[in-house]
């Protein structure tokens, strides 16, 4: 196998560091995203606030970790202050966002980079391939086709990179947008719940 790798030519480097850098990302994204649990907790945090019961809504919203409820309570601990607690949620959603989104421009990158680096290497073995062919003639078959195998190689292994990062890539793209609609909703229906509350006092 190592041998079949090194056959590919220098263009193999970048494209394992190019692997061990989508495999880095892919790791951290997987144990990020695995963090997240359901949305039970945020729930009781709208319900608790439709109550008037606030500063209970604020403990359980600050011992989790997911970005709804941290988003939450972004909005509930500047309730009474000056700040407009909606403009408070705003920025933290904007935070978070960039936080669940952190290495997939990366990644991407390595998607569209991978099978450009193996048509590269492409290129590269079938120039040496033709340059033997000018000066040898077809007298060393065996010097012609390595060039091939040196391009096939390559190829292979570009491809590969991009499909393998590509699947997680889209499952990452496809949880944030999924995160960003349910910071959406409960951000809105904690307005909704604020303003309710302040209504009835």
């Amino acid at each position: 196998m190592l041998h079949i790798l090194i056959t590919g030519g220098w263009v193999m480097l970048p494209l394992a560091v190019s692997s061990l850098i989508a495999v880095t990302i892919v790791v951290d994204r997987i144990r990020y995203f695995r963090r997240i649990h359901s949305k039970e907790d945020a729930e009781h945090v709208i319900d608790l606030v439709s109550k008037g019961k606030v500063v209970d809504a604020m403990t359980i919203a600050g011992k989790k970790t997911t970005p709804v409820l941290r988003v939450l309570k972004a909005g509930l601990v500047k309730i009474g202050r000056t700040v407009n607690p909606a403009k408070s949620m705003e920025a933290a959603a904007i935070a978070e966002t960039a936080a669940m989104k952190r290495g997939l421009t990366a990644l991407d990158t390595i998607i569209t980079l991978a099978p450009l680096l193996g048509l590269l290497g492409t290129i590269i073995g079938m120039i040496q391939s033709f340059q033997i062919m000018a000066t040898a003639g077809l007298g060393q078959p065996h010097a012609v086709t390595g060039g091939v195998a040196e391009a096939l190689v390559a190829t292979a292994t570009g491809i590969t990179v991009a499909v393998v990062a590509l699947i997680p890539y889209n499952y990452f793209i496809a949880r944030i947008e999924r995160e960003e609609e349910a910071i959406e909703e409960y951000a809105t229906r904690l307005e909704i719940a604020l303003s309710l509350s302040e209504e009835s006092e």
